[in-house]
């Protein structure tokens, strides 16, 4: 990112910055990382937020442990000693990724969120292009979805194969325009988000439950990175199959969905 375009994100959280004097305290930002079995992975990411961000962002850092078995644990717990932003939140057994989201975004203190994957395949220099993106369209008065499209994915053959042909079928079915929806990296409005219904696997749907609530989603092409460490928790199969139902039960939201137009008298209260 250019000088002149990190001196705008600057901007965009001067401009943010306008709340009372006792609420200033709270940073404008939160980024939520979900990670479970990650040891090894998430000291380096926390190292690459803070380099990435500190010069640029009032922020916090919540990471949310999805019960952990290995030392995941211990390494948060010596995190915080050097990383002051750092918030950890812990399961105490595994509720999947997206109750670690819903968990971050409810206990964050920012009004904008950002999403990473704990495994380190996103690179955090790419949140400030998409909170660049994401001003443009909070300028609008709109409720937004920022979503991180890997343009260049360093996965295995067969999970770069199978994630397009379920991106296809998904963004026919639900008309949701995205060519991405498994990226991790994403930004949005904390309040937003918590207006949208809520089911176990509901972070793999969120800009066609964007778009059903009147919001609007744009995708930014970003970076992807191999994977140095541990393996991916989810398998294809597993996708598959629980996509299947998951695809049906949005489709069945979207086709319930009417939102009133409202207008507010302007007129005089005598």
């Amino acid at each position: 990112m250019s000088d002149g375009k990190r001196q705008a994100v600057r901007v965009v959280f001067r401009c943010m910055n306008t709340q009372a004097p006792e609420q200033r305290r709270l940073p404008q930002l939160s980024i939520v990382i979900p990670v479970r079995d990650e040891a090894g992975n998430v000291l380096p990411l926390l190292s690459e937020v803070d380099a990435a961000l500190a010069k640029h962002a009032d922020y916090e850092v919540l990471v949310v442990d999805d019960g952990s078995r290995d030392a995941t644990a211990k390494e948060l717990r010596d995190a915080r000693k050097s990383h002051r932003r750092l918030r950890v939140l812990t399961h105490s057994s595994p509720c999947g990724q997206s109750a670690a989201l819903r968990t971050g975004v409810m206990a964050a203190r920012g009004a904008w969120i950002a999403t990473l994957d704990g495994d380190g395949q996103n690179d955090p220099a790419d949140i400030l292009r998409l909170l660049e993106v994401a001003h443009v369209a909070a300028a609008q008065n709109r409720d937004f979805l920022i979503a991180g499209h890997r343009t260049r994915r360093q996965d295995s053959w067969l999970k770069k194969v199978s994630s397009r042909i379920a991106n296809r079928v998904r963004s026919r079915l639900l008309g949701d325009a995205t060519p991405d929806t498994g990226c991790g990296l994403k930004v949005f409005g904390r309040d937003a988000f918590l207006t949208l219904p809520y089911f176990d696997h509901m972070h793999r749907f969120l800009p066609a439950l964007m778009l059903r609530a009147g919001g609007q989603v744009i995708s930014v092409g970003v970076s992807h990175r191999y994977r140095q460490r541990g393996s991916s928790k989810y398998g294809t199969l597993d996708r598959l199959l629980v996509g299947i139902v998951d695809l049906m039960g949005v489709m069945w939201l979207q086709r319930r969905s009417s939102l009133p137009h409202v207008q507010e008298s302007a007129d005089a209260v005598e």
